[in-house]
């Protein structure tokens, strides 16, 4: 369960998967054997989608989720737990090392007495050890499973169970064990119970005994067969998780962590009160994207949301003008787009709580699920058809769920809950339009109080001294002004990497983009335009997600997170306690050396921290105000610092980050700022080269024109990018740091970068210092005097 440590190309941050699922109920929640057996042969039957290992019979992993077997509890276990919904049980996989087990154990006994619960008992889990291979018999641990008592209602049960969970994981994780990263408890529940392993699908029900007993049922099975893509499989990574099966991968799982751990500081909660602390962090680390996407579906549900809310929260389908959807669900997403940004990425998801089972597409149905209704109120899904043999007469219905659509039963009422239901429930549970309508405010609405103009004196100047060069100005800008669309050169790029080049070199040219090459497919976001969206927001971010309130919708929508420069002087301008904002310069002494430099950057920090504490809602990084003797710092390196650093401090989604900045002009650049944390950007130099190239008659358009044209091919740019990693929105790819960097010294990365990779290592604070200020002083030093300077040319086109 170990995973190894990080090394050469390998790191456990990469962990994906792309796998089979499927589940078997009885629509009437009639439990039997024949479910779980009917189950398993689901699983067998998708053994071609599970990964076997090099000895040819050590699996990826398979697992089954079923309801919690009552009868097989009592008859045949013999252990006296109460009647049904008043205990709890789950296996645990312990470490090997008796002593280190034992210490285990004794960490979760004390738990469950903390928390005012009884310890009815443990087992040992008859397995048969000879069934898996010899790769996943070296990692195999003991398993065990515990049962709880407690005269509690079975849903207080099941969060109390949750948060004795939570606590034993984080308590063991942080002790001094030296097997620790052994123990996981695959459930512990008061309602399901998981089986899993390292194992194919033909070896789960050899390898558990508990499986072929005919009083061990229930009235659904969630299967998972595993395809550890790239990856190393290990007992723990199995599926299902405590309430999902999962196969896809979600792209934008570095941001979505991020973007959680923000959160934690601001949340509040009425159903676990005080105990809230004790969960956090919700996500576990050094696991999967799909267990990450289970540890934050989990703490949702257990925290007062249904499934399918906190699914629709997580997963939203897509809707714009082309793709209409009712208005009350369209207002239902809007409201929660705010609260937390898309998990994005192509997923098929089962999920079950015990009474309820089902599945959801991603909002690009970029993963197959099919399902079979039976006459006898069987309902079988998997990610293909076949998966369960049926004679034609016995089908009552044979149908595929669709992208961004759910597909719900409920085992208590013994009903099938279509999507429009569900979704009509769900758009109606508050007034979600009215809310959006007194509170979000639009660029539109925002009134303008006076122009900000776009030339800037000595434009050829300050241009050089954000590295401007003749193809930025002639080639690039010029074209996109023109045309609306980025240039379009062949013949490949045998420029050097920053690294090697004997030229300074912006920030941005050491980050190369990501893109998908895994099992998920790049997106063409012109045919998939449907699914593809830019809006952002800043404002008032700081609300508690586990309450739903107007206070959310407190904020202004982008349609686009370029801003033009009066756009960002309305924004100034605007006198409402929820919109305060803090201008920082973004610039540092010339004359002070790397240390003058460093010291520029942290007093950045200190200053965003400060507008946090003043309560400020935004702040706007700007080197608006370069001079002779203060030289920009690199708006990449100030973007990420300060978005790292509040994270850190836990006071990131309390403050919004704009950047008025001089030095972005390609669609890479702003894609970087993006990336890295900015919530929108105005790039202010571009639009002066766009009214220097129309008063050199270089462009023959009107000005406004000319600037629409080029926001518009940054916009189509940064789709571009954006898709080619699988992503179709913005707010997933907002700060979700989907780059690698090409030589920069690691020290740079953990400390401004954090959660990048730079695999060759290189460049550090110092020469960034010394490449910044050449760029300035050969521009700006002792030459502000009007002269003009002709444009070198970069020789990269």
């Amino acid at each position: 369960m170990r995973l190894p440590e990080k090394q050469g190309l390998y790191n456990s941050d990469n962990e994906h998967d792309s796998c089979g699922i499927g589940f078997v109920a009885h629509i009437k929640g009639e439990p039997s054997h024949d479910i779980i057996a009917r189950g398993l042969d689901v699983l067998r039957n998708m053994d071609h989608r599970g990964a076997i290992n090099a000895d040819n019979s050590s699996g990826d992993g398979a697992g089954i989720l079923m309801q919690i077997p009552h009868e097989f509890i009592v008859d045949v276990l013999k252990i006296k737990v109460g009647e049904p919904g008043k205990y709890g049980t789950g296996l645990i996989f312990l470490p090997r090392d008796e002593k280190e087990a034992s210490v285990c154990l004794d960490v979760l006994s004390q738990t469950i007495e903390a928390e005012g619960l009884s310890l009815a008992g443990y087992r040992d889990v008859p397995v048969d050890s000879t069934v898996p291979g010899e790769i996943a018999r070296t990692n195999e641990p003991v398993i065990k499973q515990v049962f709880v008592r407690a005269s509690l209602e079975k849903d207080v049960l099941e969060r109390k169970l949750y948060l004795i969970r939570k606590v034993v994981e984080k308590e063991i994780r942080n002790s001094k064990l030296s097997s620790r990263d052994q123990f996981y408890m695959p459930s512990l529940s008061a309602k399901v119970i998981v089986y899993k392993g390292m194992l194919t699908p033909g070896q789960l029900r050899n390898y558990y005994a508990d499986l072929n007993n005919g009083k061990f049922k229930s009235a659904i099975a969630l299967v998972h067969s595993r395809f550890s893509t790239n990856t190393f499989p290990s007992w723990d990574l199995a599926q299902p998780f405590r309430i999902i099966a999962h196969n896809g991968e979600i792209n934008t799982i570095k941001g979505n962590r991020l973007w959680m751990q923000a959160r934690e500081a601001l949340m509040k909660s009425d159903v676990f009160g005080e105990d809230l602390s004790k969960l956090l962090p919700v996500i576990e680390p050094g696991k999967s994207d799909s267990a990450s996407f289970d540890n934050v579906l989990e703490f949702l549900y257990m925290a007062g949301r249904t499934l399918p809310h906190a699914l629709c929260m997580m997963i939203p389908e897509s809707f714009n003008e082309k793709n209409p959807i009712p208005g009350s669900l369209k207002a239902f997403y809007e409201y929660h787009s705010t609260i937390m940004e898309p998990w994005d990425g192509p997923a098929s998801m089962l999920f079950s709580d015990g009474r309820y089972i089902g599945g959801t597409l991603d909002r690009n149905g970029l993963r197959p699920s099919r399902y079979v209704i039976t006459k006898n109120d069987l309902i079988v899904m998997g990610s293909e058809i076949g998966v369960q043999t049926f004679a034609p007469d016995e089908i009552k219905f044979k149908g595929r769920l669709r992208p961004g659509k759910i597909l719900l039963v409920d085992t208590q009422l013994g009903i099938i809950i279509p999507d429009e239901e569900v979704k009509d429930q769900l758009s109606h549970r508050n007034p979600y339009l009215m809310w959006l309508k007194e509170n979000r405010l639009m660029m539109d609405d925002i009134n303008v109080k006076h122009r900000v103009p776009s030339n800037i004196d000595n434009f050829s100047l300050y241009a050089k001294a954000f590295g401007y060069t003749r193809e930025d100005i002639f080639e690039i800008i010029s074209y996109m002004s023109e045309k609306g669309v980025e240039p379009i050169s062949s013949m490949g790029n045998d420029v050097p990497l920053a690294l090697f080049s004997d030229r300074p070199k912006r920030l941005f040219d050491y980050f190369k983009q990501m893109f998908a090459q895994v099992t998920n497919p790049a997106i063409d976001p012109i045919r998939e335009g449907l699914v593809m969206a830019l809006a952002n927001y800043i404002g008032k971010l700081h609300s508690n997600i586990l309450v739903e309130s107007p206070e959310h919708c407190k904020l202004i929508k982008f349609r686009s997170p370029i801003i033009t420069n009066t756009d960002l002087g309305k924004i100034k301008d605007l006198k409402d306690e929820m919109f305060s904002h803090q201008v920082i310069r973004m610039v540092f002494p010339v004359s002070g050396g790397p240390e003058g430099f460093e010291k520029a950057l942290q007093l950045i920090l200190s200053e965003a921290e400060k507008a946090v504490d003043n309560r400020k809602n935004y702040i706007i990084l700007s080197d608006r105000d370069i001079n002779k003797d203060e030289a920009a710092i690199p708006s990449l390196l100030a973007v990420s610092a300060v978005h790292h650093h509040l994270i850190k401090k836990q006071k990131r989604m309390q403050v919004g980050i704009i950047v008025e900045t001089g030095e972005p002009r390609e669609v890479h650049h702003f894609a970087l700022l993006l990336g890295y944390g900015a919530s929108v950007i105005n790039p202010y130099m571009a639009f002066a080269a766009i009214d220097y190239l129309i008063r050199e008659g270089r462009i023959r358009l009107e000005y406004r024109e000319a600037r629409k044209n080029y926001i518009k091919s940054i916009d189509k740019g940064i789709l571009k990018v954006i898709s080619k990693m699988g992503i179709s929105t913005l707010r997933s790819y907002h700060g979700a740091r989907i780059f690698e960097a090409v030589g920069l010294r690691k020290e740079l990365i953990d400390k401004y970068f954090e959660g990048s990779v730079s695999r060759i290592g290189g460049i550090g604070l110092n020469e960034i210092f010394y490449e910044t200020a050449a760029c300035h002083n050969f521009a700006l030093s002792g030459r502000i005097n009007g002269e003009p300077l002709h444009f070198k040319t970069a020789e990269i086109y």
